[in-house]
């Protein structure tokens, strides 16, 4: 697996931002409960900023890209 220069934080908001579209374009077309994901998402996001760690960033850490960083 080649994981080369990827950050966790870089990752972790191209997941988000993916997933808050998704959300929002399935909102339009298909439900406007879609909605309530991209707040799931918004609350991670501030999750994160507060306290360093979000439901993402635990499954992401576990990965062998991001496992060795805990190591430094």
């Amino acid at each position: 697996m080649r994981c080369a220069g990827l950050q966790l934080e870089r990752v972790l908001f191209a997941l988000a931002g993916t997933v808050t579209l998704a959300a929002v374009a399935l909102g339009v077309v298909v439900s406007p409960w879609f909605l309530l994901l991209a707040v799931f998402v918004g609350l991670n996001q501030w999750l994160y900023a507060a306290v360093g760690a979000c439901p993402a960033s635990a499954v992401l850490r576990r990965t062998p890209c991001f496992a060795r960083e805990e190591l430094r």
